[in-house]
């Protein structure tokens, strides 16, 4: 708790230091400086500051050296919780506002990434970090935009752009605690209509403590081709992770490979329209004692495919339509759940009007039907609503309103083990969120926010038991509510400094248990606060601290502190990652103790530079 008052105090000082600083008086209403594009909660591209939602943006590419995995990224948001089992993110599971796992979509380019297996494997993202531009968290429902899963919130990975230079090439390796040895490196070029980059990580480790080994191999390519109908995506990519999984399902020395395949297509089709194609393949390999595999032995494989064709047309010069469609459809064998398939299609419309200076409006629905469910032939429709007002120039009100829904899994559905058992005639997940928030950009170096938002949960999926001895069964639950707020203050310094400071308090009220245990869905941080500092030198330096407090429902707070440095200017250049340096014993997942203090050493060789 201390922790989380350092936090909010330091927001504060830090608000009534700047509180005196005005701005410069102004005769007509002007936008503030728009220095960062989102794509994500929005239906077109906007600038952050004319976002009617609560997003955030994590750039990784001038630093993509001081993270060692996606969930480094991720964790610098302080609405949501990073449930880690091990470094390298294995396995990790992600909560937004205080969502299950399994209310959390990842994108890629706004194309679907989530298993249908388990959620728990929606984290096997076959994209190198090198890969990566930038991250853009939407913190509330989705749904309407994005269909299932996006109950709690959505991650957009947003890949970076092709390179104008002709040739670069970097290559990286290190080695530090518990034996963990790293290699990841990039090759690209440009050549006419042409733009090519392939990428790659790889890490090894020895664990941390007994059977908790893993290693982590990912391959990523991408190509842009410019054609007479306009650009053309593809991305291919592939992971490989095999891992001691002791503690992960109980203490048991169990083992686990997964693998994952995925292919995408974006190919623009004139100015207004736009195809995609995606195809994704992911396995699962479950031993429950490593020394002992013909004990019990799960084996899983399930393949998804998605189309959409999506359009926009102007109106006037403030408004725009947007409508399209989507087809989806999945396939699992499996020893344990069984061979299932099921089939979704949507259609989906919104009107969004803006007048930049001053007033926003977005109005959107989508119809979402489904099959494959003992229950047959099913629908979903899924309104939103949003708004923002610029009260002057430097301050924004908004407010956003929307349906949310989640497909079970089929491990929700037809799992079965001697610990736990799926349930065939679970429901849907359904929700209602509303949010309202404040942006307050007085100058181009400092921005800040306050949002408070709630969300209705029916029908909500979680494993429940009577007693300590009993069986796990999914079921539904009636009613669950979150409601929370955040606040963020974000302050560029001298000497290309970056402070960020970022809180968020979360309450969860549910209907009655009627005494029984439940087991994932207040598994969330009633109160977290993140404070990030950051330096990119002109001088070729480069460093980042973080600082982020966790008080996890009804369990104790802990405090992590991670801090990474390198030096990016000469064709050698080392660098350091630290990891929770103040040696703090924390399990985000009950019972799945973490790592303590470790450290990270390489060299970064540039083998063929940027224009050179």
């Amino acid at each position: 708790m201390r922790g989380i008052v350092f936090s909010v105090a330091l927001l504060a000082i830090v608000c009534f230091c700047l509180e005196g600083q005005q701005p410069a008086t102004q005769t007509q209403p002007v936008s503030p400086q728009k220095t960062v594009v989102v794509v994500t909660g929005s239906w077109e591209p906007v600038p952050l500051e004319e976002s009617d939602r609560s997003v955030n943006v994590y750039s990784l590419r001038d630093s993509v050296v001081l993270f060692n995995s996606l969930a480094d990224v991720v964790d610098l948001d302080s609405s949501v919780s990073v449930e880690s089992r091990a470094p390298g993110g294995i396995q990790d599971d992600i909560s937004i506002r205080g969502g299950t796992f399994e209310q959390t979509l990842f994108l890629l380019d706004g194309i679907r990434l989530n298993d249908t297996q388990s959620a728990h494997y929606d984290f096997d993202i076959p994209v190198p970090l090198d890969a990566i531009g930038r991250m853009e968290i939407l913190r509330g429902s989705g749904s309407t935009l994005y269909g299932s899963d996006a109950v709690a919130g959505a991650i957009n990975i947003v890949t970076r752009p092709p390179d104008e230079q002709p040739f670069e090439m970097i290559l990286r390796g290190g080695y530090g605690s518990f034996g963990t040895n790293q290699q990841s490196g990039f090759l690209s070029f440009h050549e006419g209509l042409l733009s090519q980059r392939f990428s790659f990580q790889r890490e090894l480790s020895d664990g941390f403590m007994d059977d908790r080994d893993y290693r982590n191999f990912i391959a990523g390519s991408q190509t842009w081709l410019k054609t007479g109908l306009g650009l053309t995506r593809i991305y291919l990519g592939y992971v490989d992770r095999p891992f001691g999984a002791n503690q992960f399902y109980g203490n048991f020395n169990s083992w686990e490979r997964t693998k994952t395949w995925l292919v995408t297509l974006s190919q623009d089709l004139g100015k207004n329209t736009l195809f995609q194609f995606a195809y994704r393949r992911h396995s699962d390999l479950y031993v429950l004692f490593r020394n002992n595999p013909s004990f019990y032995t799960n084996r899983h494989v399930d393949d998804n495919w998605e189309l959409a064709l999506r359009r926009q047309n102007a109106l006037t010069t403030k408004a725009r339509i947007f409508y399209g469609a989507e087809g989806l459809g999945d396939h699992v064998t499996s020893n344990n759940l069984g061979v299932h398939s099921r089939k979704q299609g949507a259609v989906y419309a919104a009107l969004d009007v803006r007048a930049l200076r001053r007033f926003s409006f977005n109005a959107g629905a989508r119809e979402e039907m489904y099959s494959g469910f003992q229950s047959g032939f099913g629908s979903i429709f899924v309104p939103n609503v949003s708004a923002g007002y610029w009260l002057s120039s430097t301050l924004k009100v908004r407010a956003a309103a929307s349906r949310a829904f989640r497909l079970p899994s089929y491990t929700d559905l037809y799992y079965h083990d001697p610990a736990n058992i799926g349930n065939p005639n679970l429901q849907p997940e359904r929700a209602i969120d509303y949010e309202g928030g404040l942006d307050w950009n007085p100058r181009q170096h400092l921005r800040g926010e306050f949002t408070v938002f709630q969300r209705r949960d029916r029908n909500d999926i979680d494993y429940v038991r009577a007693n300590s001895s009993a069986i796990w069964q999914a079921m539904n639950f009636d009613r669950i509510v979150f409601t929370g707020w955040e606040a963020s203050l974000a302050v560029s310094l001298a000497h290309a400094q970056t402070v960020r400071v970022e809180y968020t308090g979360l309450h969860g009220a549910q209907s009655a248990l009627n005494g029984y245990q439940s087991r994932y869905v207040f598994n969330y941080p009633t109160q977290q606060a993140v404070i990030a500092w950051d330096r990119i030198s002109p001088r070729g330096w480069i460093a980042r601290l973080r600082v982020g407090v966790v008080n996890q429902y009804q369990r104790n707070a802990y405090t992590l502190v991670d801090a990474d440095a390198a030096w990016t200017r000469p064709r050698i250049r080392p660098y350091l990652r630290f990891t929770n340096l103040t040696n703090t014993f924390y399990e985000p997942v009950y019972g799945v103790a973490m790592p303590g203090r470790a450290v990270m050493g390489g060299i970064e060789v540039c083998v063929v530079c940027a224009g050179r």
